[in-house]
């Protein structure tokens, strides 16, 4: 007999007035602690994009990066770090974009996508999706095409799929 599938919300800690008040912040480490609920989450993101046609996964720093790399195991591709400006060493491209108070700036390397190349977007929440978009709108300046995306936990009452209207996105847990 098949045991039940793992209730993977069941791990993860509300952390209220994080990081700032009103806020209730989903901790994703007590699923990242457990072995068993970690396999299954990656098992679970992974899955809707098996057989599916993609070359590469672009993970975002740096949580992404926990949970695209398993998963391009599973799926038989490379992992392409999507990182903070100055932590890659070789020639980069960058985006930068607006956040709700401020800007930020995502790079990779230049180079290192094929031409045409089918790449799924993953990192650990979409919230409001602007980190997501910023990362899709680099895949294609580095001549990419995004795939879709994919997500552990999606807050979906911050309406982050507007952002990435026209993308496919997955995720594992919707709150």
């Amino acid at each position: 007999m098949t045991p039940p599938p793992l209730d993977l919300e069941a791990f993860i800690r509300p952390v209220p007035d994080f990081p700032k008040p009103g806020i209730l912040f989903r901790d994703i480490t007590p699923l990242l602690a457990d072995p068993a609920a970690l396999a299954e989450a990656i098992r679970r993101m992974a899955a809707p994009w098996r057989g599916e046609a993609i070359d590469a996964i672009a993970a975002v720093e740096a949580r992404g990066f926990l949970f695209a790399t398993p998963m391009a195991i599973e799926l038989g591709v490379g992992v392409i770090p999507v990182r903070k400006p100055g932590k890659l060493p070789a020639a980069t491209i960058e985006h930068r974009y607006d956040l709700e108070y401020g800007s930020d700036t995502l790079q990779m390397h230049t180079g290192i996508l094929k031409a045409n190349a089918r790449v799924l977007v993953v990192d650990d929440v979409l919230a409001t999706g602007g980190t997501a978009a910023a990362c899709m709108r680099l895949v294609e300046a580095a001549g990419g095409t995004v795939a879709g995306a994919a997500f552990l936990v999606e807050l979906a009452f911050l309406e982050g799929r507007k952002r990435l209207a026209g993308t496919r996105v997955e995720a594992g847990i919707v709150y």
